[in-house]
């Protein structure tokens, strides 16, 4: 068990992005009962690239081991992510072969991810101060309470990219919100907002910008206030063996369109589209 309020950094991940610097992708930091992760790939809003992706598994494993009673994840940055970075890709492209067994690589270790969330055995909040694209938006579908600031989004731009879905947008999207709004939102690249998502059922709670993080220390003491037991076994009913491998199932199905469509010459150039706004957005 570790100390209460003790950081653990773990063993750092390099990541292919040109950067010298090598740093750790997730903070780890024991708060007593909580276990809070914390996504560290700011100067790319925090977008996935295999290595985070595995960083952040690695973090769960550490976390179950040391059984808490509560699991928080948060982003650094202005971003909580902004799902499969362009750029990861596009380094990837001088091959089809190349770039579909990256896709595959990504996707898949998205999706184990997210099922690991599932099948962690405490409750799973997240405190999402930032917006959420593409399928990062899996982390808050595999998660229990979803507190989100005012300034938070979520938005798919699959439609824009030309990748087909994932992390979830069409394995537990639509079991959330249900189909007709699900593919409102996806065929048309619907920008939801915060308190859009709250209605929908995809946010527990909205706050300020500026009393985001009051809400999300209020939500951890509220749980941990609860019988962690009742929590737990709520958590396993509901999200169990049963459901898991239903999940499982369609977010393979998820993972296998998503390989066929990457590499694709329309998507590859469109990619390269989006990667150039995205870099003249940013000047």
């Amino acid at each position: 068990m570790g100390k209460a309020n003790e950081t653990h950094t773990p063993k750092p991940v390099a990541v292919d992005d040109g950067r010298q610097a090598r740093e750790a992708l997730v903070l780890y930091r024991r708060e007593g009962r909580c276990v809070r992760l914390t996504l560290n790939r700011p100067g790319r809003g925090n977008s996935l690239v295999p290595e985070f992706v595995e960083a952040f598994r690695q973090a769960l494993v550490q976390a179950r081991d040391e059984s808490p009673d509560l699991l928080l994840i948060d982003a650094a940055g202005k971003a909580f992510s902004s799902g499969g970075d362009i750029a990861g890709f596009l380094r990837h492209a001088d091959t089809v072969a190349g770039l579909e067994a990256y896709a595959s690589t990504l996707v898949g270790s998205l999706n184990a991810a997210i099922l690991d969330l599932m099948a962690f055995p405490a409750p799973v909040l997240v405190g999402v101060q930032g917006p959420v694209t593409g399928g990062s938006l899996g982390f808050l579908l595999a998660s229990d309470i979803v507190v989100m600031s005012e300034a938070a989004f979520v938005q798919p731009y699959y439609a824009e990219v030309g990748f087909a879905p994932d992390g979830g947008w069409t394995a537990m999207l639509p079991r959330r919100i249900g189909e007709a709004r699900a593919l409102e939102i996806q065929l048309l690249n619907r920008r939801v907002d915060a308190w859009r998502a709250h209605a929908l059922g995809l946010a527990s709670s909205v706050a300020a910008a500026d009393e985001f993080q009051q809400m999300l220390a209020q939500h951890v003491e509220t749980l941990l206030a609860k019988a962690g037991g009742t929590l737990a076994a709520t958590r396993a009913l509901i999200r169990g063996p049963q459901r898991q491998a239903e999940i499982a199932r369609m977010l393979e199905a998820e993972r296998e369109l998503f390989v066929e469509r990457v590499a694709l010459p329309e998507v590859v150039d469109r990619m390269r589209r989006f990667d150039a706004r995205s870099a003249k957005d940013n000047r």
